[in-house]
């Protein structure tokens, strides 16, 4: 349990920092593009798994 309050506090302060320095702009940028990155990659995936079961 200490271990997870301790991921959570450096996250959170990764967090702060990014807040204060005006980069959340740029992190978000590159949030949205990882998520539609892996959001293709998770279907693509998915529809190449089913063709290898049947």
């Amino acid at each position: 349990m200490l271990g997870w309050a301790m991921t959570f506090l450096v996250i959170a302060l990764v967090a702060g920092v990014f807040g204060f320095f005006g980069i959340v702009s740029t992190a978000v940028g590159i949030a949205k593009i990882l998520f539609f990155v892996f959001l293709i990659m998770f279907v693509v995936s998915l529809i190449f798994g089913r063709r290898r079961s049947f």
